[in-house]
């Protein structure tokens, strides 16, 4: 069947956050798009829309309602016709989407690693005892807790620019930024040290975009197909999985990345109490076709381990 493609007199409308990081990803998806149709830039139409989690910064995200924090606005707009299209960083992203959407397009994964940013220190091993980092993440909080319980840690958000003025500021000598953001910023030197996932195993879905549409939309379904990457698909069908069995959200600290070696992918997870006096990890493979069982399953596994209630503590 065919459809009419998108044009400067009637562009498709690409649904994002309003940051820098964000933006770039849309204007990736946006030439990604533009280069396999051989469309101009004209034929788009880039839309910022401001999320909840944008708009409140003075509180954790645990406080103000987790993951759906930076999509809700988003998904709206796109269900009401406002846009046809929301590029989302995945580890943002919710298990389950609203009811008329669907996320079937990812590209190509960037380096899933986080980077250890200081003005000060060159590693995470060199930090002084007592030494104060800043992090939002609960998961880097954390893991960072477990291994080093000496340090102090401090809430830490904000896009990338914010964080590094905290960090001049003196609120912090130190924080963590995803190497993927970084990478899309054309900003790698400014993280010290990339720090490898046997050190800190990365947030289910990070350094992956994702395109997220209306399920009935036939025309655009056909056009993110053409710009789809099927490996990074294979691998957050486990990730997710594993995810979703956990009941995963902002506020339960949980790691995992899958990984591809021929006809297998490995995935490993690990779950945290969120004051990092313990964490539990495990790994297994399967069949590629088999992900999605198999994020299940190391799940179960991990849960089965974990005394009854392991997440129930909380910050605070």
């Amino acid at each position: 069947m065919k459809y009419d493609l998108p044009s400067a007199a009637q562009p498709l409308k690409i649904g994002t956050r309003g940051s820098l990081l964000a933006l770039a990803q849309a204007h990736e998806t946006r030439d990604r798009l533009a280069a396999a149709f051989d469309l101009p830039a004209e034929a788009f139409q880039i839309v910022p829309i401001k999320t909840t989690g944008d708009k409140v910064l003075d509180r954790p995200l645990k406080e103000i309602g987790g993951k759906g924090l930076f999509t809700r606005e988003i998904e709206d707009a796109m269900l009401t016709g406002a846009i046809d299209i929301a590029v989302h960083s995945m580890k943002d992203m919710p298990t389950l989407q609203p009811g008329g959407l669907v996320l079937d397009c990812y590209l190509p994964r960037e380096d899933v690693r986080d980077g250890f940013v200081s003005p000060h220190f060159a590693a995470l091993a060199d930090l002084p005892e007592g030494a104060v980092v800043g992090s939002s993440s609960l998961r880097r909080r954390a893991q960072l807790a477990h291994v080093r319980p000496d340090l102090k840690l401090v809430e830490f958000r904000g896009n990338v620019q914010t964080r590094m003025k905290k960090l001049d500021d003196g609120v912090a000598v130190a924080t963590f930024l995803a190497m993927a953001g970084l990478h899309r910023l054309g900003m790698p030197e400014v993280a010290r040290s990339a720090i490898s996932p046997d050190e800190m195993l990365p947030a289910v879905a990070q350094g992956a975009i994702g395109i997220e549409r209306r399920s009935e939309d036939v025309a655009v379904a056909a056009m993110l197909e053409a710009i789809h990457d099927g490996p990074t698909g294979q691998r957050l069908m486990a990730e997710r999985a594993f995810l979703a069995a956990l009941d995963g959200s902002c506020e339960t600290p949980i790691a995992g990345l899958a990984e591809l070696e021929g006809g297998t992918v490995r995935l490993r997870g690990q779950i945290l109490r969120i004051d990092g006096s313990e964490a539990l990890s495990d790994m297994a493979s399967a069949p590629i076709e088999d992900g999605a069982e198999l994020g299940r399953s190391l799940a179960a596994g991990l849960l089965a381990r974990a005394h009854p209630g392991f997440f129930d503590w909380r910050e605070g």
